[in-house]
């Protein structure tokens, strides 16, 4: 199985780290993030990979090569003009086109669940969404029917509650609903969720950690060294 990462977005919001290179490539606990991902996903057995390049994709081709370093095969996808995660993923229609089934990862998330759980959605369905469970960006006030206050909890996850961790099973049916510009989660995702052709799959405790500040980094730095490795 192959498995799509899509590295081709400007990183707005991590500037000015991302004004010289890619999110893709920013460390963390000495990795670049998309070598966690590589890592991550080749542990469960996948080891074929076609990256989603636009803004400064050159220097992720310079990093990863071929792949043989990390053990994987690395193509490239190439967007001349940004296209959107939709139309990303039309784009790299050749590289898949023989697939009957495959991942795509957002670029920016850190992560440990296990994706061999999404591998056994039944034929119903054209994709699975990987599903967490909303982590609270605040931590929360314990108290009594008096209004005494019990205790605190440091940024808990909100289990009723979840959240599109990012990692998608998609079958080959996909690029039937894929705009040539435009992002899945607003044109083929919806499309499919009302035909009912979409999976839920949801994980519970489990390490996840979407990229998308400084103060991000600075976490998902923390909580990898503390673990060593996902």
């Amino acid at each position: 199985m192959k498995a799509v990462i899509l590295a081709g977005g400007y990183g707005k919001r991590l500037r000015p780290l991302t004004e010289s290179i890619p999110k893709s490539l920013i460390q963390i606990a000495g990795k670049a993030i998309i070598e966690w991902q590589i890592s991550w996903l080749s542990r469960h057995g996948i080891k074929e990979f076609v990256v989603l390049i636009g803004y400064l994709g050159e220097k992720v081709k310079e990093r990863l090569g071929d792949g043989s370093k990390l053990g994987v095969k690395v193509e490239y996808s190439v967007e001349v003009v940004p296209l959107g995660t939709g139309g990303a993923l039309m784009n790299a229609y050749e590289y898949l086109k023989d697939e009957d089934e495959f991942m795509m990862i957002n670029g920016d998330i850190i992560t440990n669940l296990d994706v061999t759980k999404m591998f056994d959605v039944p034929r119903e369905f054209v994709g699975a969404i990987a599903l967490v469970p909303l982590p609270s960006p605040y931590g929360i006030v314990i108290f009594d029917e008096t209004n005494k206050i019990k205790g605190f909890i440091e940024k808990p996850t909100i289990k009723d509650y979840w959240i599109n961790a990012g990692i998608y099973l998609l079958r080959k049916e996909v690029f039937d609903y894929l705009p040539s510009k435009g992002d899945i989660e607003r044109t083929a995702f919806p499309k499919l969720a009302e035909e009912g052709k979409l999976k839920a799959i949801r994980y519970f405790d489990v390490l996840w950690k979407s990229i998308d500040s400084h103060k991000d980094l600075e976490e998902a730095d923390a909580l990898l060294r503390e673990m060593k490795q996902l």
